[in-house]
């Protein structure tokens, strides 16, 4: 099969179903792993494609996700992008800011970086608030519920307790960024402490490697505009014209 007649077919395939695994390429085509692979980086370097880990989602239709991962999952999803979304946003953080702090595997890295003690601190995550503590910092955990699968913690007394409070800063993760849905996670809970959190911020910061892009979950908890992105990369297209992203 020749190299267009397979970008041919990826495309009709990923631009049908919106999102497509490696290993399904390489069943309905078949062709190699590694040609698939191939196919895909030069498809996203042309911007017929957006390659993400795993697989290629389409530039025209946002991905729709419904359930969160599991953190041990997505630990190992990003790593190094993660990292460095993660220190070019420690390096936002002074002495003097008050600062919420989102639970993710993007914020939870934030703490690797920080070069100062002054800064105090509230989340929603616990293992955050744990790192925070041993390290020095003043740092406050909302009281509730606490999910499981996402390590947070949810419900009225969160939202009772993020009433009280006004950050200087606010560093946020996501499920999903579009353009016309704006910042989705799947869990209504989680999107009403994201939403109170960001309500509270003078500053918002959304953490998200390029995956997160062009893929909407079914809660939204704020707008586009609500936020700047923080990220490794942007995607072609109408992202480029946006002045709201912070590429590091």
């Amino acid at each position: 099969m020749l190299t267009e007649e397979r970008f041919s077919r990826i495309l009709a395939i990923v631009d049908l179903e919106g999102s497509v695994k490696v290993p399904d390429l390489v069943q309905r085509l078949g062709i190699s792993e590694s040609t698939v692979r191939r196919d895909l980086a030069a498809m996203d370097e042309k911007g017929m494609l957006v390659k993400v880990y795993g697989g290629a989602i389409s530039v025209n239709h946002p991905k729709m996700t419904v359930l969160d991962e599991s953190i041990v999952k997505r630990k190992t999803q990003f790593t190094e992008e993660k990292r460095r979304i993660a220190k070019y946003a420690a390096s936002l953080i002074g002495e003097d800011d008050f600062v919420y702090l989102d639970a993710g595997t993007t914020t939870e890295l934030i703490p690797d970086y920080l070069t100062q003690r002054g800064a105090v601190f509230v989340t929603d995550a616990v293992n955050h608030a744990l790192r925070l503590s041993t390290m020095g910092f003043r740092v406050y955990l909302l009281g509730g519920e606490i999910k499981s699968v996402t390590e947070i913690v949810l419900g009225e007394d969160a939202l009772r307790m993020l009433s009280k409070f006004r950050f200087t800063k606010g560093f946020f993760g996501t499920n999903g960024i579009s353009l016309a849905g704006g910042f989705t996670t799947p869990d209504p809970r989680e999107a009403a402490v994201k939403a109170a959190a960001m309500s509270a911020c003078r500053q918002s910061y959304i953490l998200a490697d390029e995956s997160k892009f062009r893929t909407e979950s079914n809660v939204r908890f704020a707008r586009y505009e609500d936020a700047a992105v923080i990220t490794n990369r942007v995607p072609e297209g109408d992202w480029k014209k946006q002045d709201n992203i912070i590429t590091v």
